[in-house]
């Protein structure tokens, strides 16, 4: 996020927050309580309260990118010629799903038709988030984020595998 963008949403530079959590004592603060601050003493709305805390926490070495206060996380997003229907199919059916995700002891934990899953990874303690936005009848882009990966090695390795892993799953569906 460039300073002209926060300083026209927020009224204040990057190095304007930086100086004014750091005087505030952020760096021995945790998450919520540098958002509280933002809050309380800064008026700051809630998306923008995050971000700043977020990119503060990256900025002064409390945070490292990709991670969040439950772990690591990273996303990917593919665009396919199919529609929903036959895309939430791919996902949700174990028989379909194996033949571009050879991923055995996955749980499907909820599934709205068409539109998202919910899944628990094979390893029992990562998660998947899968969602499918109609771009017309006969186009669907799926977007995935996978949640409490250990590390940021470990956030390297799901992108790596989720590229393969979508374009498989655009080969098998697009024929």
């Amino acid at each position: 996020m460039s300073d002209a963008a926060v300083k026209a949403k927020t009224g204040k530079a990057w190095s304007e927050w930086f100086a004014l959590l750091d005087a505030g004592g952020a760096r021995k603060l945790d998450h919520k309580q540098i958002v509280a601050l933002l809050n309380d003493k800064h008026a700051v709305g809630p998306w923008w309260r995050q971000m700043v805390t977020v990119t503060y926490e990256q900025a002064r070495g409390l945070r490292q990118k990709h991670e969040t206060t439950s772990g690591f996380q990273m996303s990917a997003s593919r665009t396919l010629n199919v529609p929903a229907a036959r895309l939430f199919k791919a996902w949700k059916d174990a028989r379909t799903r194996a033949r571009w995700l050879n991923e055995p002891g996955l749980v499907v934990r909820k599934a709205t038709p068409d539109k998202s899953l919910r899944i628990t990874w094979a390893d029992g303690n990562s998660s998947l988030d899968v969602g499918l936005y109609p771009k017309g009848d006969s186009k669907t882009q799926v977007t995935l984020q996978h949640s409490k990966l250990a590390n940021a090695a470990a956030v390297k390795r799901q992108k790596a595998y989720w590229a393969e892993a979508l374009t498989r799953l655009k080969e098998q569906l697009e024929g």
